[in-house]
Formats: C-alpha cells, structure tokens, sequence
C-alpha cells in the first residue's frame, strides 16, 4: 500500500521543506511514502474556497484509495494507539492511504463524506506547514513502534 500525504500551500519554508525531506526518505524504509502539495488559490469567500479544494482533491480519491483527513475535530490517538490505526489501514487490501491536510477553511462536506476517518494531531492548532512535518514525524514513530525499533519510549 502506498502512503500519500496531501497538503495545500503557497510556500514551504526551509526548514520544512528539509524536516519533510528526511522523514520521507526514513519512512520509505519500511512503506512506500510520498507527499503532494497542491498549490493553493485564494478564492473570494471561504464557500468558493472549499468548492475549488475539492475539485484538486478528488483527482486523488479512487475506489482503491483509504481517505484521512486531518481535522481539529477528528479523533486523536496516543502514538501507540495511532500505530495500531496505521497497521489496521494497511491491512485493509487497499491500493493507497490517501491523508490530506485541508486549507484554511478545513474541508467541505462533501469531502468529508468520503474520508473514512477525520483525525487530530493535537487540540492545538499549528500552521498547516508545521503540521505536515508534525504528521510525518508521527508515521516515522509509528513504523518505529510497529517494527520494535528503539525511537519511541514508552
């Protein structure tokens, strides 16, 4: 199964562009990986903003695709809890793990309606470049914990 990780952005600042990096290629020891950027546009409202999104989005929504998305509201898990949910996903027999992490106005309804799963990072609310290094350090863990591998202490 391949991973794919979803962002919208109009720049990555350095250190990100660099933190992501590192943890793609770390990931890929274990999983296929890869992260996409979809080049956000500003929109006049927030309605017309959402629409737009969706139309990138769905490009990448395909019968044999698992859709997360990373929403303030989704579920949160402990790391340990958040690998046994990455293990369960790639187990399912399905082509891709699609996880998306939504623009400033987070994702419309229809969207939502095909994700199977809303997940939080955090009650906290971080920028949207910092949370996809957030998220990828946090896969890197959970392939640790699945594998046994010394990087999360418990």
């Amino acid at each position: 199964m391949k991973i794919i990780l979803i962002s919208f952005s109009r720049s990555e600042e350095k250190y990100i562009v660099e933190g992501v990096a590192e943890f793609e290629k770390r990931i890929n020891k274990y999983n296929s990986f890869e992260t996409k950027i979809i080049k956000a546009t500003a929109a006049s409202n927030s309605s017309e903003q959402l629409r737009t999104e969706a139309k990138l989005l769905e490009q990448y929504f395909t019968s044999d695709s698992i859709v997360i998305l990373m929403d303030e509201k989704g579920k949160q898990f402990s790391s340990k809890k958040y690998s046994d949910f990455i293990q369960s996903k790639l187990n399912s027999g399905k082509k891709n793990l699609v996880f998306v992490i939504g623009g400033a106005f987070g994702f419309s309804d229809e969207i939502k309606k095909k994700a199977s799963d809303l997940i939080s990072l955090s009650t906290l609310t971080f920028p949207h470049q910092l949370a996809k290094l957030i998220f990828c350090e946090q896969l890197y863990r959970a392939f640790t914990i699945l594998k046994g591998e010394k990087y999360h202490h418990e």
